[in-house]
C-alpha cells in the first residue's frame, strides 16, 4: 500500500482531534510545491532535436532524480569539488535562473571564458535552443540543468556561487498567482547561503508590480544589500491582471534600483517589452 492510499483510507475518527484541528486550518497548498512554472510538453522541431542529440551529452547535467523529473537527485552536493569536476577548473560560477532561449547566457559565456556558467531552464525547446547556440560556437564553460531551480539552491554548499541572475521571470500577473513568483523569501535565503561574500543576485523585470514584489522580498532580506544607485517611484499596493491600469492612481513611494546591467544582452524578449512601452527595472543585491 502506498502512503497516499494509506492516508486516503483514514477516516476523520482515526485522526486525533488536535491534529484534525490543525489540518483544517492549513492552506490547501500545505505540503505541496508551489512552482514558478507550468510544465508544458512541446515537441522539438527537427533542428532542435538534432541540437539535442548532438550536444546534450556535453552540456546537460545529469543531476535529476530520475528521467523526466525536474527534481534534483537526492544527496546531490553542489560544492567546489563538484564545480571543479564538472567544469574542469576553479573559475567563479554564475547561475542563471530561467535562461529561456539561451540568448543572454550564451552571449555571456562567449564573452567571459574566465567564468563558469550554469543555465537553469525547465522547457525542452529553451534547453534545445541553448544547446544549439552553445554547440555551434564550441563553448566549454557552460552547463545546463533542467531542474526546479529552488531545489538546486538547496543542494548548494555555502559560498559556491559568484553570482545568480534572474532576468524577466514569469510575472504571474493574477493576484492569486503571486505566490508562484520565483523571487521568494525562502529562495533568497538559499541563494544568500550559496553566494560567496560579495557575490550578487541580479534581477530584472519589465513588470511594475513585479518590481514592487522584488523590493518587498529583497530590500529587507537578511544578508543582502541593495547596491543600486537609481531612485524610482512605484505604487505601494499590488495590482493584478485586469486592474493594472489602476496602478497610477495608487499611493507611490521611492525605491532604489540599479542601472541596466551591461552584461545582459538585449534579447528579443526585452526588445518586445520596450516596444510595448514597458520600463525595465534592474536590481543588484550584494551578499553582505
Amino acid at each position: 500500500m502506498t502512503i497516499e492510499e494509506s492516508t486516503a483510507d483514514q477516516t476523520p475518527a482515526a485522526v486525533p482531534a488536535a491534529e484534525a484541528s490543525v489540518t483544517q486550518e492549513r492552506s490547501p497548498l500545505y505540503g505541496r510545491k508551489v512552482l514558478s512554472f507550468v510544465r508544458r510538453s512541446a515537441r522539438l522541431d527537427d533542428r532542435l532535436q538534432r541540437a539535442w542529440d548532438a550536444y546534450a551529452e556535453q552540456y546537460l547535467l545529469d543531476i535529476n532524480a530520475r528521467e523526466g523529473s525536474l527534481d534534483v537527485r537526492e544527496g546531490l552536493r553542489f560544492d567546489a569539488a563538484f564545480v571543479r569536476k564538472t567544469w574542469g577548473n576553479d573559475h567563479p560560477l554564475i547561475v542563471e535562473i530561467g535562461s529561456g532561449q539561451g540568448e543572454n547566457v550564451v552571449a555571456a559565456v562567449a564573452a567571459r571564458p574566465d567564468m563558469n556558467f550554469l543555465a537553469l531552464e525547465v522547457y525542452d525547446p529553451g534547453v534545445a535552443h541553448t544547446l544549439l547556440l552553445a554547440g555551434k560556437q564550441g563553448l566549454e564553460n557552460l552547463r545546463i540543468a533542467q531542474v526546479n531551480a529552488p531545489e538546486l539552491f538547496k543542494a548548494c554548499e555555502p559560498g559556491v556561487l559568484a553570482e545568480v541572475w534572474t532576468f524577466f521571470p514569469d510575472p504571474w500577473p493574477k493576484m492569486k498567482h503571486h505566490k508562484r513568483r520565483i523571487v521568494q523569501p525562502e529562495l533568497a535565503g538559499d541563494i544568500r547561503r550559496a553566494l560567496a561574500d560579495g557575490g550578487v543576485w541580479r534581477i530584472a523585470t519589465d513588470i511594475e508590480d513585479y518590481a514592487l514584489h522584488v523590493h518587498e522580498v529583497m530590500d529587507g532580506a537578511a544578508g543582502f544589500e541593495n547596491v543600486g544607485t537609481l531612485t524610482v517611484s512605484l505604487p505601494t499596493e499590488h495590482v493584478g491582471k485586469g486592474n493594472a491600469d489602476t496602478a497610477a492612481d495608487l499611493p507611490h513611494a521611492d525605491f532604489t534600483e540599479s542601472e541596466r546591467f551591461d552584461g545582459r544582452v538585449l534579447t528579443n524578449f526585452e526588445k518586445k517589452g520596450l516596444a510595448a512601452g514597458r520600463v525595465i527595472h534592474d536590481f543588484t543585491y550584494r551578499a553582505a
